[in-house]
């Protein structure tokens, strides 16, 4: 089956043939965008393009720059491998009319990709994205050729990186204590940069993770780039302990995300899920703003937004308004969060995303939350530990478990949901998701939410349940059981 361009773009295995990234499908991917652009905008426009250290990101960004080039479209690239967020600043901040971004993010070595930006500098939404899958469906019927690349016309502009860092430091403040990091981007590209960035504040101790502190397509050191999974940051965690560190920071390789570590009461180093860290800057953020944000600027700028999505934790929904600000919940992406509502003071997604400036980068940018993230730490005079004991005793505790279900190979996800949600029915309240496949499931005390993956034939489902206000320790073993009970019922659900 040929490439399918999504919401954001394409990502695929690479290899030959017309479902794998090459240089003939990103061809036709790079002039279904450029036809699509041309319909909007006149010719001498210009488009930023970048890419990562990935196996094939050099050739491919080579390959979009000949094709837009061709098409009228003048072409800016920074001239090195840079970060997501370097490319979505850049869209903005040059007034160009798109962005392409050669990644597979936190993908397997395997794989590569193309994430599509607008001119507002976020990811890209209906009815843009289906009149690009047209252009493309059409260019495969002509059998478009891939160009010749040795001159593509394209600018080199290595400020574009400069000029990111320069305006990432201006939004952040300088801790009045400067922790201090040990940091990996895991092979990835982001770790200069953001050793950079987190200089400007001030944040001069920092250590990199050894042998994974360069670029490395391969990703020799971990089964999975994925600073979610806990196997990816163990160097990291270890790096934290022998140095004592006052921070963990995990970016993914191409640095949109961002997972952070504390020492926990116990002295070990665990890593936060993307909940906790979004409630920490969440309540951080709205109650001592950066510098330039909404909250900063006052009140004639409204009432700051906090944004999450329906698969995140319920706390934004009872923190937010606590703190003087609204709560808007959004389907899943960050091309709807960064458009919930005006003016959006920050926004996460569970699977640590984060956007802390959201005037400099419309998109999830792990760098800038990075350096939010030291800048709270510095700043807060308690401990990451006490932050999240002091949120349960203001808003109740909350528990979470969330996993991928696998279906049986050639398995309907959206058949598989069906039944799922016939069978929780006598467990609970079950309720379509608005706007998206999927289903709520509610209980007194938990929930859960259960989606297709979109990618893969799988389920995902995401579970919490929760305490009053100053939770007892057997007010935490009651939240605990009912999380297991209904996770237990999901899972059943889904497999039997």
């Amino acid at each position: 089956m040929p490439l399918t361009f999504g919401t954001a773009g394409v990502r695929a295995p690479m290899g030959p043939g017309p479902e794998r990234m090459n240089a003939g499908t990103v061809a036709l991917v790079a002039t279904a965008v450029a036809r699509h652009v041309r319909t909007q905008e006149p010719a001498g426009s210009t488009v930023i393009v970048g890419g990562d250290a990935r196996h094939g990101s050099a050739g491919f960004v080579d390959v979009v720059a000949a094709v837009l080039t061709a098409h009228g479209l003048v072409v800016v690239v920074p001239g090195s491998p840079v970060p997501t967020p370097v490319i979505a600043a850049a869209v903005r901040s040059r007034g160009a009319v798109a962005g392409l971004m050669v990644t597979a993010s936190h993908n397997p070595a395997t794989d590569n990709g193309i994430k599509v930006y607008g001119p507002d500098g976020a990811q890209i939404v209906p009815p843009t994205d289906s009149h690009i899958e047209q252009h493309l469906r059409t260019a495969e019927r002509e059998g478009v050729g891939v160009p010749e690349t040795g001159a593509t016309g394209a600018r080199v502009d290595p400020t574009l990186i400069d000029d990111y860092v320069d305006s990432v430091v201006a939004g952040l403040p300088a801790p009045a204590r400067p922790p201090r990091v040990a940091l990996t981007p895991v092979h990835g590209v982001g770790g200069e940069i953001c050793r950079r960035v987190l200089a400007g504040i001030g944040v001069d101790d920092v250590t990199l993770v050894p042998g994974q502190e360069r670029p490395d397509p391969d990703f020799p050191t971990v089964e999975s780039p994925n600073p979610e999974r806990p196997a990816t940051t163990l160097r990291l965690r270890g790096v934290a302990e022998e140095i004592g560190a006052d921070v963990a920071l995990a970016l993914d390789p191409d640095a949109d995300r961002c997972a952070v570590g504390y020492r926990a009461p116990d002295g070990r180093w665990r890593m936060l899920d993307g909940d906790d860290t979004g409630g920490l800057l969440a309540d951080h953020l709205l109650t001592t703003p950066l510098p330039g944000s909404v909250r900063a600027s006052g009140s004639r700028s409204g009432v700051p937004v906090v944004a999450s999505t329906i698969v995140s934790s319920r706390l934004p929904s009872l923190l937010v308004p606590a703190r003087g600000g609204r709560h808007v919940e959004t389907l899943t992406g960050f091309k709807w969060l960064v458009r919930a509502a005006d003016p959006l003071l920050y926004a996460y997604e569970e699977a640590i995303g984060h956007c802390v400036l959201p005037r400099v980068v419309a998109d999830k940018d792990g760098i800038s939350a990075a350096g939010a993230w030291c800048a709270m730490v510095g700043s807060a005079g308690r401990s990451v530990g006490a932050g999240l004991d002091a949120l349960a005793e203001e808003f109740g505790a909350h528990l979470r478990h969330n996993v991928a279900h696998p279906l049986v190979p050639g398995a309907d996800p959206d058949a598989a949901l069906r039944r799922a949600a016939e069978r929780l029915g006598s467990t609970g309240t079950v309720t379509p998701l608005d706007g998206t496949d999927g289903v709520r499931v509610a209980v007194p005390g938990a929930r859960a939410v259960i989606r297709p993956s979109g990618t893969e034939p799988l389920l995902k489902s995401y579970v919490e349940a929760w305490t009053t206000p100053r939770p007892s320790r057997s007010d935490r073993e009651d939240a605990g059981r009912r999380l297991t009970a209904l996770a237990d019922r999901v899972a059943a659900a889904i497999t039997s």
